[in-house]
């Protein structure tokens, strides 16, 4: 997500941090990289021209050239402006008095609206809503079908008005529906088109007055570019948009939907789809976002996504059994397992602070290795994970053969395992554990 642009930007941010001395021509000449590094990812050229003049009006100052760290504020006056485009603080989804809250998804076609229908039902869900799915995109074949889909797959409910059923009559058949059983929202799937017309506009006036919508999430694909802007003006200004939500972020999208559209339809970005999975889902944050951009990381980021795929108590269990150096191949099977959960380790390392791409190179973890790994440990018995010493020359044999690996494999996995346990026995002892431990590397 914004690797282009977020490559570009940090370049210009080294070389205005190995200034000898900042002065007003050589804050212009980083100013104009960040232009064409802004340009380049499709940011439209007034909102680019907007921003590098406001950058521009704060750095070039008396007060930021006198002082002592003057490259890292201007920095940090790149980071707040670049906060500011996209929306200074988070905007989440607002509830009705009423229920059920009705969400009117809208969009051109292939923006991903039916796919993000289900996510944000999974990520409702995660807050303990019930939430009902309905279209009414009867003109693409199969659409309602994939709808039924994805909501199967989100624990969500669906409800399908006969075939031949109008739109607006579908509409008001799914709020009833919602009213009827209880739930708490409803999230309603629209037809799209190729492009802005009438046609599509009319449909969509008349569906948001069937629902009476409390929300009109605008569903772009990120990758559009400028393309994006003109989309989004047209719907912000004919159907009224409360929210924009971004799809296919984690592609080749360079992030210049995400910089221009706040700044062109006056609406919040709400969410980020990262992912085909249904739980590819980001709430926006622009702080978190510039931060990520400019790589300062994102520590808010990887605490959440480690709160969600760790168990506390399994962890409270690890920690203390780490502490008594007692910790076995069940244990090391479970990390592996909750780092799965994670999503890919790549994305990971990418949230941390000053990890720039040629860093990321260097420590991108071995993938093939760690599918070894648990191949591995799910050949082996309960028993053998626990009791490790149990596992002599034809246990290893069987384990290689049940997991498509080698012996060498099996024991290059053990010896590591032995390695991590001698390691925790000395750091449970203390400065003399440690002492101890760089005597017998010598």
């Amino acid at each position: 997500m914004f690797e282009a642009l977020s490559d570009r930007l940090q370049g210009v941010v080294r070389r205005l941090t190995g200034q000898a001395r900042l002065t007003p021509d050589n804050i212009r000449e980083s100013l104009r990289d960040v232009r064409r590094a802004l340009l380049e990812a499709d940011v439209e050229l007034s909102v680019a021209r907007d921003f590098i003049a406001r950058v521009e009006a704060r750095a070039v100052g008396e007060e930021v050239l006198k002082g002592l760290n003057a490259a890292q504020q201007v920095v940090g006056i790149v980071h707040e402006e670049l906060v500011s485009l996209l929306g200074k603080t988070p905007v989440t989804l607002a509830g009705s008095p009423h229920v059920p809250t009705v969400i009117l998804l809208a969009g051109l076609q292939g923006s991903g609206k039916t796919t993000f229908g289900g996510k944000l039902a999974l990520w409702l869900a995660g807050r303990g809503k019930r939430t009902l799915l309905a279209s009414a995109d009867v003109y693409r074949p199969a659409a309602i079908a994939q709808l039924e889909r994805v909501a199967a797959q989100a624990g969500a409910g669906f409800w399908r008005a006969p075939d031949g059923t109008a739109p607006r009559d579908i509409a008001a058949g799914a709020l009833d529906q919602a009213r009827t059983r209880g739930f708490d929202v409803l999230v309603f799937d629209t037809a799209g088109r190729l492009q802005v017309d009438e046609a599509l506009m009319a449909e969509l006036e008349d569906l948001k007055r069937v629902l009476r919508a409390h929300q009109v999430l605008l569903v772009m694909d990120g990758m559009t570019g400028q393309e994006a802007v003109r989309v989004g003006r047209a719907f912000a200004g004919r159907i009224g948009v409360d929210g924009l939500v971004l799809t296919k972020m984690d592609g080749d999208a360079r992030g210049g939907a995400a910089l221009s559209l706040r700044q062109a339809t006056g609406k919040p970005i709400l969410f980020l789809g990262v992912g085909e999975k249904l739980d590819g889902l980001e709430p926006f944050d622009p702080s978190r976002v510039a931060g990520r951009i400019l790589g300062m990381g994102d520590v808010v980021g990887l605490v959440e996504k480690a709160r969600l795929a760790v168990d506390e108590q399994t962890a409270a269990r690890m920690a203390e059994r780490m502490r008594r150096a007692d910790f076995t191949l069940e244990d090391f099977l479970e990390q592996l397992r909750q780092m799965k959960k994670m999503g890919p380790l790549e994305d990971v390392v990418k949230m941390l602070p000053g990890v720039n791409q040629a860093a990321l190179d260097q420590m991108r973890p071995d993938l093939g290795k760690l599918k070894r790994h648990e191949a591995i440990l799910l050949s082996m018995t309960p028993k053998e994970r626990r009791v490790p010493r149990l596992i002599d020359g034809s246990r290893r044999r069987r384990i290689a053969g049940g997991s498509g690996t080698t012996v060498s494999d099996v024991n290059a996995l053990l010896r590591e395992f032995e390695q991590a346990r001698t390691l925790m026995k000395h750091l449970r002892k203390g400065p003399r554990g440690l002492a101890a431990l760089r005597g017998k590397m010598r």
